[in-house]
């Protein structure tokens, strides 16, 4: 059991969206928590806040510009000392960080692949030609018509549950969800093919969650330290200087895994036009001690490779 650090205020607030996976991901780190220092329910708060992509589910996310819309708003909140503690998906958080607020704890990642989802087809394979994917994911869309021009991609959006009933309304033929939130609902049961890393290269910082602190609140820095993974961070980290070198976006389909074995991470990346008619990758072995500046370093040689006008 950790000594519970001096100064800290409780109760913990812990600030998150409001949908049933952004809930349940805040339960997982109060749990944690809990765990980390015998502490009880009573000791935390967990305060819904709405952000802009919740809010607007008529528009893409391209239509709404992209950046920090599932951010934002509790990140202001953070800012303004009503909460101690975000929780944020990582693949929802921009690059570019407001001045005094840090990540630097994630907790464990879960897996990072993607999951076909259809009541009429057993594998993405198996679509005939005409069928309707749905999603809200330009790397996702740009993937699948990269390989398999003859479907048809449509916006998605929506939460986890949402698109699930969608999907049983027979909107769409099939649609393509993260594994790690599927997991998390414990709706595993209804993918229908998990899809290779190989096949479907992941998000930036997919099955990762990030909690975010003050950068000058030395007793929540200090309480998060001991629910840390700091394999996950390296990885996380890594792909995400990769993406700043970039300075990607939702405008642009944009795919990246880093996984550690032993003191060296192997890292692969793609980027790719919206309708999968150009596709660049790149792939490579660092030491993991410099797996920031090749994450970097890969991330300019595909900026090169695209050219001008490819973002």
């Amino acid at each position: 059991m950790n000594n519970i650090p001096q100064n800290l205020k409780l109760p913990i607030k812990i600030g998150t969206r409001g949908s049933l996976l952004a809930m349940t991901q805040a339960k997982q780190t109060r749990s944690r928590l809990k765990s980390a220092y015998g502490l009880s329910d009573g000791d935390f708060e967990i305060m819904v806040i709405s952000t802009t992509g919740d809010r607007v589910q008529d528009k893409t996310f391209l239509e709404l510009g992209g950046k920090g819309l599932f951010t934002s708003e509790i990140e202001v909140k953070l800012l303004n000392g009503d909460i101690d503690i975000a929780v944020h998906s990582m693949k929802d958080v921009p690059t570019i960080r407001p001045d005094g607020i840090g990540i630097d704890c994630m907790l464990p990642r879960e897996d990072v692949r993607d999951a076909f989802l259809s009541i009429k087809y057993n594998s993405l394979q198996e679509l005939p030609k005409g069928a309707v994917i749905g999603t809200s994911s330009l790397r996702r869309g740009a993937i699948i018509l990269a390989k398999r021009p003859d479907l048809k991609i449509v916006n998605f959006r929506g939460n986890v549950d949402t698109r699930l009933k969608k999907l049983a309304d027979g909107v769409v033929d099939a649609t393509i969800l993260a594994t790690a939130g599927l997991n998390r609902l414990g709706f595993s049961d209804m993918i229908t093919q998990v899809i290779s890393a190989n096949d479907m290269l992941p998000a930036v910082a997919q099955g990762a969650i990030g909690l975010e602190t003050r950068l000058d609140d030395g007793a929540n820095i200090q309480l998060l330290s001991a629910i840390n993974c700091g394999e996950t961070l390296a990885e996380v980290n890594m792909e995400r200087a990769f993406l700043k070198a970039l300075d990607g976006s939702c405008q642009t389909p944009i795919a990246a895994l880093a996984q550690i074995y032993g003191q060296q991470i192997e890292f692969k990346a793609m980027i790719l036009k919206p309708d999968g008619s150009e596709v660049h990758e790149a792939k490579i072995t660092a030491p993991l001690n410099l797996a920031e500046k090749f994450g970097r370093n890969i991330g300019l040689e595909l900026l090169a490779k695209g050219g001008e006008g490819f973002f």
